[in-house]
């Protein structure tokens, strides 16, 4: 296959960089930098025609990678630079997560599931008291700012988040999203028309197992909301979501030191807090503990990523609790405009048949807007719910994505509208791009300070300030 596009730049990023030495502890970074530097002049002015063939190929004779789970057999797809689920290297966030002024591409990170490694977080209980003074003096440059609303937490009465004062929670400056208050826009609501957000809440666990088997049978992407403790206690069972969901799949042709990814980062990982707390009850410090121990381990254990959403537990957010999330931690609240109710099969508030049936009306209902669905890979029950589910879903057409899916698609489509308020209230669906597309895309994405950020403090304390 020949491709061709203009100011191609073909770097390997650092988290690649990461997976080499994970996989491969006898490889240094500098050694792979110089020899890439020598192969990327070579690849760009002298191979540039025939490599792009060459290296499918490879990738399709290439045996599976151990722990990587690379499948020869799928065809090349990626997803842009907007589609993926984790912040941009130059996002200023990364300030938070930097080790000492560390070049990231010289960090060691402990391998995961270590005694070091789980030595390093929090277990049940979260100590506001051990919260790293970085992200304090974000979440106070924020408030100092006027972006952090100044709304009291609320009280759980009759397992009810309930603001003193007689605040109204539908107002527009509560908007607690328990009553299903919509009037903040920065907060995600609604799938684009014909779409099934795919999403699955607090995993990892043993039940995701199943879960991770049937997406990969079918060739289905999706969103994990992972908890903390949960990452922390399964720490394998999130590397199978990062690894091989997360697809990683990477060939070494022997003898040379180029990496060709085949596949990258299609499913995506995101926060579902630490412990699974009511959030709109909780203190400023409190929730800065929640969101950033979550990112700190999910940006630990897969060699630098940030991840740019998260979900409230039992959907309970408001307009602090948003801004907190988003302007300390540049997170994206998702929340949903369905529910199958799968979280009370264990309580026999439902089943698996009477889901089938609700899910079997959704889809023959209206097309737009498409359908932010939650679901849980919480249990063996939950997981069969949507594999019992999943053939009515797509016999009636609707086309199953991940959030970033779901983004990098519709930035694709209408660069200047917002990734939150996707183009189109047709039943049109997002076509994928084509393979030259794709690997064109893939070229494009090999750049290390896409991966990094190299800013100080006080370059992130100008975030707080100036984003949107």
């Amino acid at each position: 296959m020949m491709i061709s596009g203009p100011d191609v730049e073909l770097y390997i990023p650092a988290v690649h960089l990461w997976q080499v030495q994970r996989q491969h502890p006898t490889s240094t970074s500098s050694t792979l930098r110089v020899g890439w530097d020598m192969v990327s002049f070579m690849y760009i002015f002298l191979l540039y025609p025939i490599s792009c063939s060459i290296l499918h190929a490879v990738s399709r004779l290439t045996p599976h990678h151990k722990g990587l789970g690379l499948d020869r057999e799928k065809p090349i797809g990626v997803v842009s630079e907007q589609g993926r689920w984790y912040q941009p290297s130059d996002h200023p966030v990364h300030v938070l997560f930097k080790r000492n002024g560390q070049d990231p591409t010289d960090i060691v990170y402990p391998e995961v599931g270590s005694p070091e490694w789980t030595a390093a977080y929090p277990s049940r209980e979260l100590d506001i008291a051990s919260l790293p003074s970085a992200w304090i003096d974000a979440l106070d440059h924020a408030v100092a700012q006027g972006r952090i609303p100044d709304i009291p937490p609320s009280v759980m009465i009759d397992d009810t988040p309930t603001y003193p004062g007689g605040l109204d929670p539908m107002s527009d400056f509560v908007c607690s999203t328990t009553p299903k208050c919509n009037s903040n826009p920065d907060v995600w609501w609604d799938a684009p028309a014909g779409i099934w957000a795919t999403s699955f809440d607090d995993g990892p666990l043993p039940a995701s197992d199943r879960l991770f088997e049937f997406l990969d049978e079918n060739e289905e992407h999706a969103t994990h909301f992972f908890i903390g403790v949960h990452i922390r206690e399964y720490p394998e069972r999130f590397l199978t979501a990062f690894e091989t969901l997360g697809g990683m799949h990477i060939v070494y042709p022997k003898g040379l030191s180029i990496i060709y990814t085949h596949e990258i980062l299609v499913d995506d990982i995101a926060v579902h807090t630490w412990t699974h707390p009511h959030m709109t009850t909780l203190s400023n410090l409190e929730i800065l503990g929640e969101l950033g121990w979550t990112m700190e381990i999910i940006h630990n254990s897969t060699g630098g990523l940030v991840p740019a959403y998260w979900r409230p537990p039992f959907g309970d957010s408001d307009n602090r609790v948003n801004a907190i999330a988003k302007e300390v931690f540049g997170l994206t609240t998702v929340i949903w405009n369905r529910d199958t109710q799968d979280w009370g099969i264990e309580s026999n508030f439902t089943n698996v048949p009477q889901i089938e049936v609700q899910v079997d009306d959704w889809v023959r209902g209206p097309r737009s807007p498409g359908l932010m669905v939650l679901e849980h890979e919480l249990s063996h029950e939950t997981v069969q719910a949507f594999i019992n589910i999943y053939p009515v879903v797509k016999d009636h057409g609707w086309k199953m994505m991940s959030l970033a899916q779901i983004n990098g698609t519709w930035a694709n489509r209408n660069p200047q509208g917002s990734l939150l308020r996707p183009i189109g209230n047709d039943d049109s669906s997002p076509q994928p791009m084509s393979k030259e597309e794709s690997i064109m895309a893939l070229i494009r994405s090999f750049r290390p300070e896409r991966y990094w950020r190299t800013g100080d403090q006080e370059a992130y304390r100008h975030f707080g300030a100036d984003s949107s």
